[in-house]
């Protein structure tokens, strides 16, 4: 995978020359078109291997691709080919929509941070099932998970309604499904973590899935995806109505909404959420309160400012059973994958 790690460094300075969005949609397009030609795809031998156990399915690694980066499923089987162990796409919605206005995504270079407000643009759950259908990635062993969200037009107390539809289209293509009630950039979103919120959002949903499970005869696990802006009653609250509904495991965390660390820096001020760098002790406090308060029976997947191996075995440290990429990759390119694998393997 050599080549592709001195593409990277090579194309940063260039991509880092294009507003953030643009470099995303160039970088995507051009990891697409290495995997369609034949040449390119055969140079990639090797995968960095860590077995490991995630919510009772088997990983190659531990490593996984944050949901954000493939919103709309389209380069699963290209992304698979950087040696992740798993890979989340999504956050998909019931209509497609556009999401915020742009510009939208910024760099904060001096804190290794991004700041987005995307606004959960997509193409919409049709598109997205279509995408997801029969790839590569799944058949050849690689598990799949997929995030789901609301529509921004949909008002917050009929939200469940958007999350169950996306829960049918999504059961049959995944290995595991993110329900997404974190993300800053839809309004009110973040109102779902809220004690009864959360209960009316989660009994449908696992009564729904229940249903699901005994038509097709297949368990798909279920997660769901928190902020990192919680006091630690509210980490207590969450992990207890996860327990009790039966959900799988949680990913700790997205984005935050604190500026402390990165005040003064260009585009600080911008309207959206931080990641990269400032979320990995935020992170890592949520993934140690969540441990300690529902011990082995919740799977937690680490996400938030991992640039570099030592982050990774940070996050496992702190109670994570796996983790996950995503402004660390923009930072570092693919080579991070493989190092946090390697660190991790020392630690074992």
């Amino acid at each position: 995978m050599s080549f592709l790690f001195n593409s990277y460094a090579l194309a940063r300075p260039a991509l880092f020359s294009l507003d953030a969005e643009t470099a995303h949609e160039v970088t995507l397009s051009s990891l697409q078109k290495s995997y369609d030609c034949r040449l390119t795809r055969n140079l990639i031998t090797t995968r960095p291997a860590l077995p490991s156990m995630l919510m009772g399915l088997s990983l190659r690694n531990p490593i996984g691709l944050a949901a954000g980066l493939d919103k709309n499923g389209s380069h699963i089987n290209a992304l698979g080919q950087l040696g992740f162990g798993f890979i989340e796409a999504g956050t998909v919605t019931p209509q497609p929509q556009q999401g915020n206005p742009k510009p939208r995504l910024f760099r904060l270079p001096r804190a290794n941070a991004l700041i987005n407000r995307m606004g959960f643009n997509n193409t919409g759950l049709a598109a997205f099932l279509q995408n997801v259908r029969d790839n590569e990635w799944r058949k050849n062993g690689g598990i799949l998970g997929l995030n789901i969200g609301k529509n921004a037009s949909t008002p917050i107390e009929q939200a469940v309604d958007d999350y169950l539809a996306c829960l049918d289209g999504v059961y049959p293509h995944a290995d595991y499904i993110t329900v997404n009630i974190s993300s800053p950039n839809t309004q009110n979103l973040r109102t779902l973590q809220r004690n009864q919120e959360l209960a009316a959002l989660l009994e449908p949903l696992s009564e729904r899935r229940k249903a699901l499970a005994d038509q097709s005869g297949r368990h798909v696990p279920m997660a769901v995806k928190i902020a990192p802006d919680l006091t630690h009653d509210q980490i207590d609250i969450i992990a207890s109505a996860l327990l009790h509904f039966g959900i799988d495991g949680v990913i700790a965390t997205n984005t935050t909404l604190s500026r402390e660390v990165v005040q003064g820096l260009p585009h600080a001020d911008e309207a959206g959420g931080v990641s990269g760098s400032p979320v990995h002790e935020l992170s890592l406090a949520v993934i140690e309160r969540l441990r300690a308060h529902a011990g082995a029976a919740l799977a937690i997947i680490g996400v938030g400012g991992i640039l570099n191996g030592k982050h990774a075995q940070e996050k496992v440290a702190a109670g994570a059973d796996a983790v996950q990429l995503y402004t660390g990759l923009i930072y570092r390119g693919p080579a991070l994958i493989g190092e946090c694998v390697q660190e991790m393997t020392k630690a074992r």
